[in-house]
């Protein structure tokens, strides 16, 4: 029985559910967050095997890295690719820092709204540990 990944289309958060196989399809889907019936499946991604060598000529042909600390967009971008390129599933968390990073917030902003960050229970956590 697997989880099933959804995005409400109201608050915009992401979130998983827990169906059976018979409920897929004709149970409702109502987001844990803003209680909204309007909510999108994501489809999870598809991995491709690659060698390692590969990947990392793929990540040695992005562009500069210089001036990501000023400008979010371009840090959510090379932050996006770079997770492709890994084929690691970084979770929700990460997906989350992604968009806002994408969207043009500020990694102190996103920081500042986040404060349990991807860190050990308790722990300080920055976006510079991802």
């Amino acid at each position: 029985m697997p989880y099933y990944p959804y995005r409400c289309l109201d608050c915009r958060k992401r979130f998983e559910v827990f169906l059976s196989y018979s409920e897929y399809g004709s149970v409702a889907v109502v987001c844990p967050h803003c209680k909204s019936q309007n909510v999108q499946r994501k489809i999870q991604r598809v991995r491709i095997a690659r060698s390692e060598e590969s990947r990392l000529e793929s990540m040695a042909d992005m562009d500069d890295f210089d001036g990501l600390e000023e400008d979010p967009r371009a840090l959510g971008k090379m932050m996006r690719k770079m997770s492709r390129e890994m084929g690691e599933e970084m979770g929700s968390e990460f997906d989350e820092v992604i968009d806002r990073l994408e969207a043009g917030q500020s990694p102190e902003d996103i920081e500042a709204s986040m404060p349990d960050l991807g860190g050990p229970p308790g722990g300080d956590a920055d976006l510079d540990d991802f």
